[in-house]
């Protein structure tokens, strides 16, 4: 039987999040086409990867990033709110189309090196670059165009009518969306419900419901959101949104911290999915995750871009981790109120359902697509352990990752990018960053 590649002698993290050894991974046509011990087949394949000493495990799916904000990283720790309006917005509205350009190729260079195999972008300017830079770095995206009408704290340059909005996005879906293989999808999305009149609002729904694809926004991050809705529509974000409407099961909300018990209701009801960005959202609150859980409520994790903590999601885990632990765990002396198992779930298959591609994506299995990456579990912070699983969460980091496959294709080998020019991104990022500085003023 002909096959593209084969995974040879690894171990694999089963969809029960269970370890299993000396296993076979056979991949053909972007798909998973056999998981075995001892081969039943005779493959002639085009490649080979050797797995002793590594962990197969479905690829993290970053469900809440900003690419447009990979040159802002360092410059908003320690800052007063709101760094949103003060210093990230007006950053934005001072990028250029190159500087979009090296932006997304830097995320996409610091995702693969990461582990991460696909992401879900919350929207900026110039996305048709971050697509060619998903083309390009053989990753899955979920992208989007900053949709704003409204605000007083956003700079003019940033808003625009409702019917732009809708054209800008409309046009970005036409020529990209389904492209790359599958592997770039366009969403249309929300900024933030303060910086979006309830006629946007609508009209986003309409469209991208019209188009059967998703629907995404910042939610219940910040107090003044909160009181932006209860002054104004006096309602809750998630009950507002509930009366325009414009819930349902393909509306993602990142963030989702400052929660009420019927906001929670409101999620489960209508199968809505969440995305938390556990470093980032430590600075505003501690996520209602335990709750969700019970309600069984999709969650999935997030780095929020490179500003705030950077593109790893190891680091996202370990800190959520710990939070939990904290926050809930302590005052009721709970130790097991996130188990690590339930945390590596929500960094991949969470994240799949996030991107409404569960059915393919998160898992390792027979007739899923062949997103992975290989762990180097051969050294001495990682084996020998009790419990894989258990020190996935508190040892590995992202330079245990040493390879990276999407749909079946080897883009990262023994730590070696293939698809990218590490060096040219790196020199040019840098020129970008020093020019921004001088032009925004950052």
């Amino acid at each position: 039987m002909n096959a593209d590649l084969i995974i040879k002698n690894c171990s694999i993290l089963t969809p029960d999040f269970e370890i299993i050894h000396d296993q076979n991974i056979v991949i053909k046509e972007q798909t998973i086409i056999a998981i075995e011990k001892e081969r039943t087949e005779t493959y002639d394949v085009k490649e080979s990867l050797d797995g002793k000493g590594k962990l197969v495990m479905p690829g993290f799916i970053d469900a809440h990033t900003h690419t447009n904000q990979q040159l802002l990283r360092g410059r908003i720790s320690d800052e007063y709110p709101m760094i949103w309006t003060r210093i990230m917005v007006p950053f934005e509205s001072n990028l250029k189309e190159e500087d979009v350009a090296i932006s997304a190729e830097l995320s996409c260079l610091e995702m693969l090196k990461a582990g991460t195999t696909g992401f879900i972008d919350a929207g900026g300017s110039y996305m048709h670059k971050v697509a060619e830079a998903v083309e390009t770095s053989g990753l899955r995206g979920v992208l989007t165009c900053s949709t704003m009408d409204t605000g007083a704290a956003i700079p003019e340059s940033m808003k625009t009518t409702i019917e732009n909005n809708i054209e800008r996005n409309k046009d970005l879906f036409n020529a990209y969306h389904g492209k790359a293989d599958g592997r770039i999808k366009v969403w249309y999305s929300l900024r933030s419900l303060i910086t979006c009149t309830p006629e946007l609002i609508q009209k986003v729904y309409e469209t991208a419901n019209a188009a059967g694809t998703g629907m995404q926004t910042h939610m219940n991050e910040y107090t003044n959101e909160i009181s932006y809705c209860l002054e104004n529509f006096q309602m809750r974000p998630y009950e507002y949104l509930e009366s325009l409407g414009v819930l349902d099961e393909n509306f993602l909300g990142a963030h989702s911290i400052l929660l009420s018990e019927n906001e929670m209701d409101l999620i489960q009801k209508y199968d809505s999915k969440v995305a938390h960005s556990p470093i980032s959202n430590a600075g505003k609150g501690v996520t209602k995750t335990p709750g969700l859980m019970q309600k069984g409520i999709s969650i999935g994790l997030g780095t929020d871009g490179s500003a705030h903590s950077g593109l790893s999601l190891f680091d996202q885990m370990k800190v959520f981790k710990s939070l939990m632990r904290a926050f809930w765990g302590v005052p009721i002396f709970d130790p097991v109120v996130m188990p690590s198992k339930n945390i590596l779930e929500m960094a991949t298959l969470g994240g799949a359902k996030a991107m409404l591609q569960d059915e393919q994506l998160g898992t390792i299995e027979v007739g899923k697509k062949a997103d992975m990456i290989l762990i180097n579990t051969d050294q001495p912070h990682i084996a020998p352990t009790h419990q894989l699983t258990n020190t996935l969460i508190e040892s590995a980091n992202s330079n245990d990752v040493s390879d990276v496959i999407v749909n079946g294709r080897i883009l990262m080998k023994d730590r070696e990018v293939l698809t990218l020019d590490e060096e040219r991104i790196k020199y040019e990022s840098k020129k970008a960053m020093d020019a921004l500085i001088i032009r925004a003023k950052i």
